[in-house]
């Protein structure tokens, strides 16, 4: 029998995935979740942390980001961690919070996250394609075993491949909200 709840779980897992690695991309605007999983080595490197377990992250405005840790002693390496992170951003010590300024967007950029946006989507439709084969591999082996009939099978087939249809359906979804962030201007 095909436990539908099984099925929407892992797809749900893979959904909240995709949902966080897409939200990561930089759009327009800047927001907190630019930097705010990114690991950091900390205490002389015997720690590594995400920046958001290390520090409050404000918008200041539509460019500015200020990073405020609670322990005043790793700020500089708070910085030097988003500076090595690969997301090509400044961060500035300023007192004892770090600000970064985000440079606009260039059209050339909108292309190169947008690409990288329909990488991320499609690596998710692949996931989900990929619990959706696992499951159908149980019903085809539940059907050779006679622990049902045809019309079972089939029928548990349709409920997968509609299970199926709606997260991708939802994927796409969340990557059309992202293009269209990522087209503003």
């Amino acid at each position: 029998m095909l436990d539908e709840k099984a099925v929407r779980s892992k797809m749900q897992a893979v959904l909240d995935l995709v949902s966080s690695d897409v939200a990561s991309v930089r759009a327009g605007r800047v927001s907190p979740s630019l930097v705010s999983d990114l690991m950091v080595s900390v205490y002389g490197g015997q720690q590594r942390l995400k920046v958001q377990e290390l520090a409050t992250i404000s918008v200041l405005d539509a460019q500015t980001l200020e990073i405020e840790p609670w322990d005043k002693s790793i700020i500089g390496e708070i910085r030097q961690g988003i500076l090595t992170s690969g997301i090509n951003l400044n961060p500035i010590i300023s007192g004892e919070k770090i600000r970064i300024v985000v440079p606009p967007m260039t059209s050339e950029d909108r292309e190169k996250y947008l690409k990288l946006v329909s990488t991320k989507l499609e690596a998710g439709r692949v996931m989900i394609r990929q619990i959706r084969g696992d499951f159908m591999k149980e019903i085809q082996k539940s059907f050779e075993n006679k622990e049902m009939g045809e019309d079972d099978k089939f029928d548990q087939e349709k409920r997968l491949q509609g299970i199926t249809d709606e997260f991708v359906g939802l994927i796409n979804e969340l990557g059309e909200r992202k293009k269209e962030e990522l087209m503003q201007v």
